[in-house]
């Protein structure tokens, strides 16, 4: 059985998809980019800002499901430009206990969608 999770407080599905399934005791999230739920807009010109507004979707969807990032056992974060991976992991790793953070991969990629300049998924589990 799944329960699927939205929220207003993070952006709205741009295809054929929910924001999130809850399975069991499982919470698969859909990738997030920059978008700031209020406006509609995305978020461009700073990496970091960029990151920020992803996690915060993720912190939407989770919050939604009733979990924090305390519950994610799996991120993945897929980036443009690798060269970006120090700042990106800055913002990441302060939504983080580091003695308790997920597993994670992170992999550039050519393009993802809106061309933005990161997306990040995540896997959580009461």
């Amino acid at each position: 059985m799944k329960k699927i999770i939205n929220t207003s407080n993070a952006p709205a599905p741009i295809g054929p998809y929910n924001q999130a399934i809850l399975s069991g005791d499982t919470l698969y999230v859909s990738g997030q980019i920059p978008i700031d739920p209020s406006t509609g807009e995305l978020i461009e010109g700073d990496i970091k800002k960029e990151a920020r507004q992803s996690m915060e979707n993720l912190k939407a969807i989770l919050t939604e499901a009733e979990m924090t990032f305390e519950n994610v056992v799996k991120s993945s974060i897929f980036l443009k430009d690798m060269n970006q991976f120090s700042e990106v992991n800055e913002v990441y790793g302060s939504y983080f206990n580091s003695e308790t953070a997920p597993a994670r991969e992170t992999v550039e990629v050519a393009n993802l969608p809106k061309f933005v300049n990161i997306e990040i998924s995540v896997i959580a589990v009461r």
